[in-house]
């Protein structure tokens, strides 16, 4: 009675082992292409309320008694003269800080302790550079966000310009403190936090990385 001989069954060959060999070297190489993710915030956003400063002017509202409305410039020395209290200082506050202080600073002269404080105008000085289409100093005379800079210098270069990383260089007790937040959101429809700006801010757009 014969029986059939099982024989190993063949391995693959050197030919079909090369190819595949080449195959998995090479692919790493192939995948590199992804962009770098942009920069993280050097450090957290600021607050989106401004600082008042000598020279803004300043609308202080009184809904329940409008005759006590008033509109005025903050003074050289950081103060403002008002209805029954007389003068107050405002420079290096913020207008919610300042309604505060002057509710309670009324408390005692009007039944409702309700007040607002506006900024009506605010003249100060901002430097925009990097990949914008007019890069330069800037001398507003309004409230002005890190994106109405970047419009205000002519827009962003949108051939070179990172929007995801713009920086805000601000100094802060003697040093200097960067922030970073994404316009690609604004300019893409998204909701964004409006990012207040101080006098003397830079306002820097990087350019994007790209493969060569």
């Amino acid at each position: 009675m014969n029986h059939a001989s099982s024989a190993p069954a063949p391995g693959p060959s050197r030919r079909q082992i090369l190819p595949a060999f080449l195959i998995a070297l090479l692919l790493p190489l192939t995948g590199c292409q992804t962009p770098p993710a942009p920069p993280p915030a050097t450090a957290a956003q600021p607050p989106v309320n401004q600082v008042l400063r000598a020279g803004d002017v300043i609308r202080v509202s009184f809904p329940r008694s409008p005759a006590l409305d008033l509109t005025q410039q903050i003074r050289r020395d950081g103060r403002i003269n008002l209805y029954l209290i007389g003068e107050a200082a405002a420079a290096g506050l913020t207008p919610a800080e300042l309604e505060g202080k002057l509710v309670a600073g009324y408390a005692n002269e009007v039944v409702s302790h309700e007040l607002r404080v506006t900024v009506v105008s605010s003249a100060f000085s901002v430097f925009v550079t990097g990949a914008v289409l007019r890069p330069g100093k800037l001398n507003a005379e309004r409230t002005l966000t890190a994106f109405d800079a970047i419009m205000e210098a002519g827009g962003f270069d949108l051939s070179r310009a990172d929007t995801r990383a713009v920086r805000v260089i601000r100094h802060e007790q003697g040093r200097a403190v960067t922030y970073t937040f994404d316009a690609r959101s604004v300019l893409e429809g998204r909701a964004a936090t409006a990012f207040h700006l101080q006098a003397y801010d830079t306002i820097f757009v990087p350019e994007r990385f790209t493969w060569f």
